[in-house]
């Protein structure tokens, strides 16, 4: 699987290595290659729009942030490795927690995060791109953006991040394509509106997650509180839920996604019930109050578990009881999902709130007729 994952993502870079990402033109470029020891932030800083940051293979404790528009943060390939800085030494003698301030994290470094690519509340930064290194060990996401337009992560290896592998919120024009994300506590790939504070849904004007590999995560990818997002082609296995399409009672709504192509296999992993939501095993395509959602050609198999959520294609009200409306599935081949292949939770009419059921390949259905 190792080699397999390689040379899928050294095909991948070169299908679309040229015209991601790309800076508008500029009178001169320069690439600033950082080696073991030195500090990457500092290269990042010293960058200006057009410029590539190429860091050698080797292990760096350290985060960034990335805030300048149109750089590239690139490194050699897995054997790049980034991971937290150690752990400082304990304080003085005599101090206690007691009297000690709570410590508010001043940056997204400091709340927990690898790489970190940051606009303001003003503006967006835009087309920053990160590519071609391993980022593992953070108490929160591997990488995150926030305030971004034209963000593209690619050929990154996001392994063991306490919540997610790769995420982005308040951001658009996104693309997320040939990574590798495994072991993340939450998602492997996480897009949200925002995740402080109730909101309608996003509009990320046409976020792309495609060709990632998604393995051993809570959730394979989760799309939440967003629309006019596409997620094609990426293979989710040994989740406890492939792909997740969260929305609310929120306007606007969250929804006219496309989920196609893609290859969702023994998402059997069990994992504990959260605040928000119960115990989660055996899901497949999971949407709880999403809208105008199209979920067409893709190959679902073997997802089985004793969760609300699981089975192949499975509808379900958002946890605060808003129904899934307006979704079409279509053309999907399903196998041995259990407790069925295609699943809705809210009706018993396969067609209830408007939802569609249409040229899927399956055996069994919640309720009957569907297949």
């Amino acid at each position: 699987m190792k080699k397999y994952h390689i040379a899928y993502l050294a095909c991948t870079a070169v299908l679309i290595g040229t015209g991601l990402g790309a800076a508008p033109a500029t009178a001169a470029r320069t690439t600033l290659v950082v080696h073991p020891g030195e500090s990457i932030q500092k290269a990042v800083d010293a960058a200006r729009p057009g410029d590539t940051v190429v860091v050698s293979p080797g292990t760096y404790r350290q985060s960034v942030t990335v805030s300048t528009p149109w750089v590239t943060l690139r490194g050699m390939g897995p054997r790049t490795v980034i991971q937290p800085a150690a752990k400082k030494a304990a304080g003085k003698k005599g101090a206690t927690k007691e009297g000690a301030a709570k410590k508010v994290p001043k940056s997204c470094a400091e709340a927990g995060n690898g790489i970190c690519v940051i606009g303001t509340k003003k503006r967006d930064v835009e087309g920053v791109t990160v590519a071609d290194l391993t980022v593992t060990g953070f108490a929160q996401a591997g990488v995150f953006g926030m305030a971004t337009d034209k963000m593209v992560v690619r050929g990154v290896n996001a392994a063991k991040n306490g919540a997610w592998g790769i995420a982005q919120e308040r951001s658009v024009r996104g693309v997320f394509q040939g990574n590798y994300a495994r072991e993340n506590g939450a998602a492997g790939l996480f897009l949200a509106n925002t995740i402080t504070e109730e909101a309608g849904a996003l509009d990320t004007r046409g976020a792309v997650i495609r060709g990632n590999w998604l393995e051993n995560n809570r959730i394979g990818v989760t799309a939440r509180r967003v629309r006019n997002l596409t997620v094609a082609d990426n293979y989710a296995t040994g989740n406890c839920a492939g792909v997740f399409v969260v929305g609310d009672e929120n306007k606007p709504r969250a929804g006219a996604l496309t989920v196609r192509g893609n290859r969702v296999t023994k998402n059997n992993k069990s994992c504990p019930k959260t605040d928000r939501l119960p115990v989660l095993q055996g899901a497949g395509i999971v949407l709880t109050g999403a809208e105008d959602t199209l979920v067409t050609r893709n190959l679902i198999t073997g997802n089985a578990g004793k969760s609300p959520f699981a089975g192949g294609v499975v509808l379900f009200k958002s946890m605060v009881g808003t129904a899934n409306t307006r979704n079409r599935i279509s053309y999907n081949t399903l196998k041995n999902n259990s407790p069925a292949d295609l699943v809705n939770t809210e009706t018993t009419k396969s067609n209830g709130n408007g939802n569609v059921f249409t040229h899927n390949s399956c055996r069994v259905s919640k309720p009957s007729g569907m297949c």
